[in-house]
């Protein structure tokens, strides 16, 4: 811009707050030397919405990262695998096989061969949660799945909602964008309420925006409009579980597992509780896919 002068309404759009953003993030295992591992895998997963990359040696989790997705698959895909492998002073070339996995597994340029997500979040929801789990919801970026496994993460059975952004987290991060709230302040703030609200009417995002900004117009306040749609998201998820059932135990992948306000009443409703994990819930699909590419290495199945 000539001469350094800014044009009248720059700086306020300059300094526009994206609500939706959420914290990027990567981890690497202390009690781990790659230098030890025999079997050194990667499972990457390009989701609508974020992508992980993990880094398993020898069947543990050595490091992994998780960001979000931008408009080039391979090229996320690339980053999040950048991500996770930075600060641990492994080389790529030791990863002895890569599985890509998720919205844009086919565009994941370093996978020696992709694995669908439902099989992924399956036998990444039995490393996370443990092997007791028999039941997992992944609630992505923009769908939901709920699964059936059995004591070995192997899907037993499987449904999905449609392809809409109801009951998803591109959902949630529209609503935290219209309604100006962070969205990770979504889940606490959705409670700090003096009485539950009925969930909006539409299970549609489009639809539901307008009826959230005519909530706010009438008087309602903006904790009770994020009440009203986390409880909406809620009763949507648990319709798509209420056709295929609970097997105990019950387990949560993807970010919304991270949005109280959404579980806990998604968790009143079901009259369960959930199994806890310590690990990241959106690396699900991701460790997965490590850990199976893993087990093609152990079985001698690997590169040639």
């Amino acid at each position: 811009m000539a001469g350094g002068i800014k044009m009248p309404g720059e700086e306020k759009k300059q300094q526009k707050q994206e609500f939706w953003r959420w914290t990027e993030s990567n981890w690497k295992n202390p009690d781990l030397d790659w230098n030890d591992a025999k079997i050194v895998t990667a499972g990457i997963d390009v989701g609508s919405v974020s992508s992980q990359a993990v880094i398993v040696t020898d069947g543990r989790i050595f490091a992994y990262s998780n960001m979000r997705t931008g408009s080039d698959s391979p090229e996320s895909a690339r980053n999040a695998l950048n991500y996770a492998l930075k600060g641990t002073g492994l080389p790529e070339d030791r990863i002895d096989y890569c599985i890509g996995t998720g919205y844009g597994r086919v565009n994941v340029p370093m996978a020696d061969r992709s694995i669908t997500e439902i099989a992924c979040h399956a036998r990444g929801a039995h490393f996370l949660y443990g092997p007791e789990v028999r039941t997992v919801l992944d609630v992505g970026g923009q769908d939901c799945k709920a699964i059936h496994c059995d004591g070995k993460g192997k899907v037993t059975d499987f449904l999905m909602n449609d392809k809409c952004a109801a009951g998803t987290g591109r959902g949630m991060e529209v609503f935290a964008d219209l309604l100006s709230v962070p969205i990770i302040e979504v889940g606490d703030r959705s409670f700090d309420i003096e009485k539950e609200p009925e969930p909006v009417s539409s299970t549609c995002v489009v639809y539901a925006k307008t009826e959230a900004t005519g909530l706010l117009r009438s008087g309602w306040k903006v904790n009770e409009v994020l009440a009203a749609y986390c409880s909406a998201m809620a009763e949507r998820i648990y319709s798509l579980i209420e056709r295929i059932g609970v097997e105990e135990r019950f387990a949560i992948t993807g970010g919304m597992a991270k949005n109280k306000g959404v579980i806990d009443r998604l968790m009143k409703i079901m009259n369960i509780e959930p199994m806890k994990t310590e690990w990241d819930t959106q690396i699900a699909g991701a460790a997965g896919a490590a850990l199976f590419a893993n087990t093609l290495v152990a079985k001698g199945k690997g590169r040639k």
